[in-house]
Protein backbone atom coordinates (compact mmCIF):
# COMPACT_ATOMS: atom_id res chain seq x y z
CA UNK A 1 0.00 0.00 0.00
CA UNK A 2 1.06 3.96 -0.36
CA UNK A 3 0.63 6.26 2.00
CA UNK A 4 0.62 9.66 1.17
CA UNK A 5 1.24 12.69 4.37
CA UNK A 6 -1.38 14.81 3.22
CA UNK A 7 -0.84 16.68 7.23
CA UNK A 8 1.54 16.00 9.95
CA UNK A 9 1.86 19.58 12.16
CA UNK A 10 0.68 18.63 15.94
CA UNK A 11 -3.04 20.09 17.74
CA UNK A 12 -3.27 23.01 14.49
CA UNK A 13 -1.87 23.55 11.16
CA UNK A 14 1.39 24.84 10.90
CA UNK A 15 3.18 26.93 8.08
CA UNK A 16 4.38 23.83 5.85
CA UNK A 17 1.76 21.32 6.76
CA UNK A 18 -2.14 20.72 7.57
CA UNK A 19 -3.06 19.47 10.62
CA UNK A 20 -3.23 15.09 10.81
CA UNK A 21 -4.28 13.20 7.50
CA UNK A 22 -3.36 10.31 5.72
CA UNK A 23 -3.90 8.66 2.64
CA UNK A 24 -3.47 4.95 2.08
CA UNK A 25 -3.83 3.70 -1.29
CA UNK A 26 -4.06 -0.26 -2.13
CA UNK A 27 -5.04 -2.80 -4.87
CA UNK A 28 -7.46 -5.21 -4.57
CA UNK A 29 -6.74 -6.97 -7.91
CA UNK A 30 -9.81 -5.05 -9.45
CA UNK A 31 -9.53 -1.34 -8.75
CA UNK A 32 -7.51 0.86 -6.43
CA UNK A 33 -8.89 1.80 -3.35
CA UNK A 34 -8.70 4.87 -0.85
CA UNK A 35 -8.87 5.26 2.80
CA UNK A 36 -8.17 8.83 4.96
CA UNK A 37 -7.39 8.61 8.59
CA UNK A 38 -8.32 11.53 9.82
CA UNK A 39 -9.24 14.83 8.62
CA UNK A 40 -7.73 17.98 10.56
CA UNK A 41 -7.34 21.01 10.14
CA UNK A 42 -6.64 22.73 6.82
CA UNK A 43 -6.22 19.19 5.31
CA UNK A 44 -9.16 19.17 2.39
CA UNK A 45 -7.52 21.62 0.53
CA UNK A 46 -3.93 19.70 0.51
CA UNK A 47 -5.82 16.62 0.10
CA UNK A 48 -7.01 16.99 -3.61
CA UNK A 49 -3.04 17.73 -4.48
CA UNK A 50 -3.76 13.73 -4.09
CA UNK A 51 -6.84 12.48 -5.08
CA UNK A 52 -10.18 13.77 -6.36
CA UNK A 53 -12.46 13.76 -3.59
CA UNK A 54 -15.15 11.59 -5.45
CA UNK A 55 -12.36 9.10 -4.74
CA UNK A 56 -12.38 8.64 -1.59
CA UNK A 57 -13.70 5.48 -0.18
CA UNK A 58 -14.16 6.02 3.35
CA UNK A 59 -12.57 8.06 6.18
CA UNK A 60 -11.72 6.40 9.82
CA UNK A 61 -11.62 8.90 12.92
CA UNK A 62 -9.39 8.14 15.65
CA UNK A 63 -10.54 10.93 17.68
CA UNK A 64 -12.48 14.22 17.78
CA UNK A 65 -9.98 17.11 18.72
CA UNK A 66 -10.18 19.61 15.67
CA UNK A 67 -6.90 18.43 13.82
CA UNK A 68 -8.35 15.54 13.26
CA UNK A 69 -11.75 15.75 12.15
CA UNK A 70 -12.96 19.05 11.85
CA UNK A 71 -12.13 19.53 7.85
CA UNK A 72 -14.93 16.93 7.77
CA UNK A 73 -17.44 19.85 7.59
CA UNK A 74 -15.88 21.55 4.36
CA UNK A 75 -15.90 17.91 2.84
CA UNK A 76 -19.23 17.69 3.79
CA UNK A 77 -19.79 21.08 1.76
CA UNK A 78 -18.51 19.50 -0.98
CA UNK A 79 -20.52 16.71 -1.50
CA UNK A 80 -23.96 18.59 -0.40
CA UNK A 81 -23.08 21.46 -3.17
CA UNK A 82 -21.28 20.39 -5.83
CA UNK A 83 -22.85 21.22 -9.23
CA UNK A 84 -24.79 18.31 -10.82
CA UNK A 85 -24.52 15.86 -7.94
CA UNK A 86 -22.44 14.03 -5.82
CA UNK A 87 -21.90 10.91 -8.28
CA UNK A 88 -21.55 8.34 -5.48
CA UNK A 89 -23.25 7.15 -2.89
CA UNK A 90 -22.72 8.68 0.91
CA UNK A 91 -19.14 8.38 2.10
CA UNK A 92 -18.39 6.05 4.68
CA UNK A 93 -17.18 7.40 7.84
CA UNK A 94 -16.22 5.38 11.20
CA UNK A 95 -15.51 7.30 14.34
CA UNK A 96 -16.10 7.39 18.13
CA UNK A 97 -19.98 7.29 18.75
CA UNK A 98 -20.04 10.95 19.38
CA UNK A 99 -18.83 11.82 15.28
CA UNK A 100 -21.99 12.68 13.80
CA UNK A 101 -23.30 14.77 16.26
CA UNK A 102 -20.36 16.68 16.62
CA UNK A 103 -19.82 17.54 13.25
CA UNK A 104 -23.57 18.92 12.76
CA UNK A 105 -23.00 20.77 15.83
CA UNK A 106 -19.73 22.36 14.36
CA UNK A 107 -21.53 23.13 11.73
CA UNK A 108 -24.70 24.75 13.06
CA UNK A 109 -26.85 22.42 11.91
CA UNK A 110 -29.99 20.25 13.55
CA UNK A 111 -28.78 16.65 14.50
CA UNK A 112 -31.05 15.29 12.19
CA UNK A 113 -30.30 15.29 9.43
CA UNK A 114 -27.17 16.65 10.19
CA UNK A 115 -24.39 15.38 7.88
CA UNK A 116 -26.06 11.88 7.52
CA UNK A 117 -27.56 12.20 4.30
CA UNK A 118 -23.48 13.22 2.71
CA UNK A 119 -21.59 10.42 5.30
CA UNK A 120 -22.53 6.86 6.25
CA UNK A 121 -21.76 6.91 9.77
CA UNK A 122 -20.62 3.99 11.78
CA UNK A 123 -18.86 3.74 15.61
CA UNK A 124 -16.07 1.83 16.36
CA UNK A 125 -16.42 -1.23 18.53
CA UNK A 126 -12.93 -1.71 20.21
CA UNK A 127 -10.17 -4.19 18.81
CA UNK A 128 -13.24 -4.42 16.00
CA UNK A 129 -12.07 -4.69 12.64
CA UNK A 130 -13.67 -3.24 9.68
CA UNK A 131 -13.03 -4.65 6.25
CA UNK A 132 -13.34 -2.12 3.38
CA UNK A 133 -12.00 -3.48 -0.31
CA UNK A 134 -7.95 -4.72 0.41
CA UNK A 135 -7.83 -2.75 4.07
CA UNK A 136 -9.17 -4.42 7.47
CA UNK A 137 -9.15 -1.50 10.17
CA UNK A 138 -8.64 -2.50 13.49
CA UNK A 139 -9.40 0.26 16.12
CA UNK A 140 -7.00 -0.12 19.52
CA UNK A 141 -8.36 2.39 22.44
CA UNK A 142 -5.19 4.60 23.57
CA UNK A 143 -4.54 6.98 26.68
CA UNK A 144 -5.49 10.87 25.44
CA UNK A 145 -7.90 12.72 27.54
CA UNK A 146 -10.98 12.81 25.20
CA UNK A 147 -14.28 10.15 25.72
CA UNK A 148 -12.66 8.18 22.72
CA UNK A 149 -9.29 7.64 20.88
CA UNK A 150 -7.99 4.92 18.91
CA UNK A 151 -5.12 3.72 17.67
CA UNK A 152 -5.55 1.99 13.88
CA UNK A 153 -4.09 -1.23 12.68
CA UNK A 154 -4.39 -1.23 8.67
CA UNK A 155 -3.62 -4.60 6.79
CA UNK A 156 -4.01 -5.13 3.68
CA UNK A 157 -3.43 -7.96 1.42
CA UNK A 158 -2.61 -7.18 -2.14
CA UNK A 159 -0.84 -8.37 -5.32
CA UNK A 160 2.41 -8.22 -5.95
CA UNK A 161 4.30 -7.56 -9.50
CA UNK A 162 4.29 -11.37 -9.77
CA UNK A 163 0.83 -11.59 -8.96
CA UNK A 164 1.57 -13.22 -5.25
CA UNK A 165 -0.54 -12.05 -2.15
CA UNK A 166 1.47 -10.21 -0.26
CA UNK A 167 0.51 -8.83 3.56
CA UNK A 168 1.73 -5.36 5.11
CA UNK A 169 0.75 -3.92 8.34
CA UNK A 170 0.69 0.28 9.11
CA UNK A 171 -0.36 1.48 12.22
CA UNK A 172 -1.18 4.68 13.24
CA UNK A 173 -0.82 5.91 16.83
CA UNK A 174 -3.65 8.81 17.19
CA UNK A 175 -2.80 10.89 19.62
CA UNK A 176 -1.88 8.66 22.77
CA UNK A 177 0.71 8.64 25.65
CA UNK A 178 2.42 5.17 26.42
CA UNK A 179 -0.39 2.54 26.83
CA UNK A 180 -0.92 -1.19 25.99
CA UNK A 181 -2.87 -0.85 23.76
CA UNK A 182 -0.72 1.11 21.42
CA UNK A 183 1.60 -1.13 21.41
CA UNK A 184 -0.86 -4.41 20.81
CA UNK A 185 -1.67 -2.12 17.72
CA UNK A 186 1.97 -1.92 16.14
CA UNK A 187 2.61 -5.28 17.26
CA UNK A 188 4.72 -6.20 14.16
CA UNK A 189 3.85 -3.33 12.29
CA UNK A 190 5.87 -3.02 9.19
CA UNK A 191 5.17 0.88 9.65
CA UNK A 192 4.49 2.41 12.49
CA UNK A 193 3.57 5.85 11.97
CA UNK A 194 3.66 7.40 15.77
CA UNK A 195 2.83 10.82 17.23
CA UNK A 196 5.84 12.46 19.17
CA UNK A 197 3.97 16.17 20.19
CA UNK A 198 6.13 16.08 23.24
CA UNK A 199 9.95 16.72 24.46
CA UNK A 200 11.77 14.70 27.11
CA UNK A 201 12.34 17.46 30.09
CA UNK A 202 10.03 20.43 28.65
CA UNK A 203 6.75 17.95 28.73
CA UNK A 204 7.65 15.60 31.85
CA UNK A 205 4.88 17.13 34.07
CA UNK A 206 2.18 16.46 31.72
CA UNK A 207 0.97 12.80 31.46
CA UNK A 208 -1.77 10.71 29.67
CA UNK A 209 -1.57 13.16 26.93
CA UNK A 210 1.06 12.88 24.26
CA UNK A 211 4.50 11.32 23.46
CA UNK A 212 7.66 12.26 23.28
CA UNK A 213 10.18 10.76 20.98
CA UNK A 214 11.76 8.75 23.36
CA UNK A 215 8.73 6.77 24.20
CA UNK A 216 7.62 6.45 20.73
CA UNK A 217 10.84 4.54 20.04
CA UNK A 218 10.01 2.97 23.26
CA UNK A 219 6.47 1.48 21.92
CA UNK A 220 7.74 0.62 18.20
CA UNK A 221 10.53 -2.04 19.97
CA UNK A 222 8.21 -2.99 22.48
CA UNK A 223 5.88 -3.85 19.71
CA UNK A 224 8.54 -5.13 17.30
CA UNK A 225 7.66 -2.55 14.81
CA UNK A 226 10.28 -2.57 11.76
CA UNK A 227 9.83 1.27 10.92
CA UNK A 228 9.11 4.08 12.48
CA UNK A 229 7.82 7.43 11.44
CA UNK A 230 7.55 10.02 13.92
CA UNK A 231 4.22 12.43 12.95
CA UNK A 232 1.98 15.09 14.72
CA UNK A 233 5.02 17.32 15.66
CA UNK A 234 3.77 20.87 16.93
CA UNK A 235 5.61 24.22 15.54
CA UNK A 236 7.01 24.43 18.93
CA UNK A 237 8.34 21.13 19.40
CA UNK A 238 12.00 20.57 17.62
CA UNK A 239 11.49 17.69 15.32
CA UNK A 240 15.49 16.75 15.50
CA UNK A 241 15.09 16.53 19.30
CA UNK A 242 12.22 14.04 18.75
CA UNK A 243 14.46 12.22 16.02
CA UNK A 244 17.46 12.27 18.70
CA UNK A 245 15.01 11.19 21.53
CA UNK A 246 13.36 8.37 19.17
CA UNK A 247 16.90 6.59 17.87
CA UNK A 248 18.49 5.58 20.71
CA UNK A 249 15.26 3.68 22.25
CA UNK A 250 14.46 1.56 19.13
CA UNK A 251 17.47 -0.15 16.79
CA UNK A 252 15.26 0.23 13.06
CA UNK A 253 14.67 3.10 11.04
CA UNK A 254 13.36 6.16 12.00
CA UNK A 255 12.42 9.07 9.98
CA UNK A 256 10.04 12.40 10.66
CA UNK A 257 6.95 12.91 8.35
CA UNK A 258 7.15 15.16 5.63
CA UNK A 259 3.78 16.80 4.14
CA UNK A 260 3.78 15.48 0.41
CA UNK A 261 5.99 12.59 0.98
CA UNK A 262 4.87 8.93 -0.07
CA UNK A 263 5.70 5.74 1.50
CA UNK A 264 5.19 2.54 0.04
CA UNK A 265 4.61 -0.10 2.57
Amino acid sequence: MKLTIVGCTGSFPGPGSPASCYLLTAHDGERQWKIVMDLGSGALGAIQRYTDLEDIDAIFLTHLHPDHCMDLCGLHVAVRWKPGGWGRDRIPVWGPAATADRMATAYGLELEPGMHEEFDFSNWSERQSVQLGPFIVTPYAVNHPVEEAYALRVEVTEPDKEGKAVSRVLTYSGDTDSCQGLEDAARNADLFLCEAAFEEGRDDDIKDVHLTGKRAGQAATAAGARRLLLTHIPVWTSQSKVMAEARPEFAGDVAVAVAGVHYTV
